[in-house]
């Protein structure tokens, strides 16, 4: 030990148990409080989208139908895709969907493809 510190522990300069108690207690409120307001900012942009069905067309076209929930008043963009029996990707589309007023949306598009597809679905969507 240091004679610094001897002469801080002797005459009681040495920070207190209490007084870290403290700093610690509020280190973590302010965490939580971070942690809280990200979780909540999150939520309310997020966006949840739904396969309703699809039709195949032809070799060149699959027809999607789908719904979007999304914040009211918030444009949100979606990626679709095309499918093929191997699950490769035969087409894909990026739809920009305006904001309408209500929370939630059904749609239907068609998907363009390069070689016949099995499936239609939507990828991913998120706020514009």
């Amino acid at each position: 030990m240091t004679t610094a510190l001897e002469l801080d522990e002797r005459y009681g300069r040495t920070r207190s148990p209490r007084a870290l108690w403290i700093i610690g207690a509020v280190v973590a409120v302010i965490v939580i409080i971070i942690a809280s307001w990200m979780t909540i900012d999150q939520s309310m942009n997020s966006v949840v989208a739904d396969d309703l069905g699809f039709e195949v067309v032809d070799e060149h076209s699959v027809l999607l139908h789908f719904q979007v929930t999304e914040p009211q008043g918030r444009d949100v963009v979606c990626a679709v895709e095309a499918l093929d029996e191997e699950f490769g990707v035969v087409g894909w589309k990026v739809l920009e969907i305006p904001a309408d007023g209500s929370h939630s949306q059904r749609l239907s598009t068609v998907i363009p493809t390069v070689s016949e597809a099995t499936t239609g679905l939507v990828n991913t969507c998120w706020v514009a």
